[in-house]
């Protein structure tokens, strides 16, 4: 279940419930008009926190996680689009064509990453060093060097040191894309798998079909070795 989906399956729950709460307060218990709000509001924190807390706990079970671990992926997929965002903000400062292409590849990448670790949150151990290290690297290289290419001065150290930047951030690239196949790596080995299973039903599939256009050619075999011993 998405997240939007769960936040509307929570508030099915919790605002019908606040609804009926305050009325019942209010007239019934004759509590006041502001203890009777903040019950009620109390009640729907309540309710919407202890499913939230039952959400996870589900979620966590049926990928085999436990809750901690399925909360940290929640908490570093989160971060790590906030630093896409900041890598996409960097790559609108830079002047060159060239590199705003690689940075906007970069940023694409590693949303690419973050979509498949989201859809399926044990894939995030394929994944650690891109959310806990390469990913932040990438980051700080690109503001970096935005703030080295926005500079009015380009003396010959600076340009050097752009140069070095934009080199580092080539390699990183490579990393990035690196990080995007070890997480596609069970997707590719689960489709090999799922071929070879395909073909193997395709393969029974036409024998069987050969099998049933010729089905009289072993009798005819049989009949005519009869015919020859009896003629001896």
């Amino acid at each position: 279940m998405k997240p939007f989906e769960k936040f509307i399956q929570r508030q099915t729950v919790s605002l019908p419930l606040m609804t009926v709460m305050f009325p019942v307060l209010y007239m019934g218990a004759e509590i006041g008009l502001i203890a009777s709000g903040a019950v009620a509001a109390g009640t729907y924190l309540a309710s919407t926190s202890t499913m939230k807390h039952v959400q996870y706990s589900s979620d966590s079970k049926k990928l085999g996680m436990t809750r901690s671990e399925y909360k940290n992926v929640r908490t570093q997929v989160k971060e790590a689009k906030l630093k896409i965002k900041q890598l996409q903000k960097s790559s609108y400062q830079v002047r060159s064509i060239s590199s705003f292409k690689q940075l906007m590849n970069m940023a694409k990448v590693a949303n690419k990453i973050v979509a498949h670790v989201q859809q399926n949150p044990r894939k995030f151990y394929l994944a650690e060093s891109f959310f806990y290290s390469h990913l932040e690297s990438a980051v700080e290289l690109t503001q970096k060097y935005a703030l080295l290419v926005g500079q009015p001065v380009k003396d010959r150290e600076l340009k050097v040191a752009l140069q070095d930047t934009r080199e580092m951030l080539h390699s990183m690239s490579d990393v990035l894309e690196r990080d995007l196949k070890k997480v596609l790596s069970t997707d590719v080995e689960q489709l090999r798998m799922e071929l070879d299973y395909a073909r193997l039903t395709v393969d029974q599939h036409n024998n069987q079909k050969l099998l049933e256009q010729y089905p009289t050619d072993s009798e005819g075999d049989v009949e005519h070795d009869r015919k020859s011993l009896e003629s001896k």
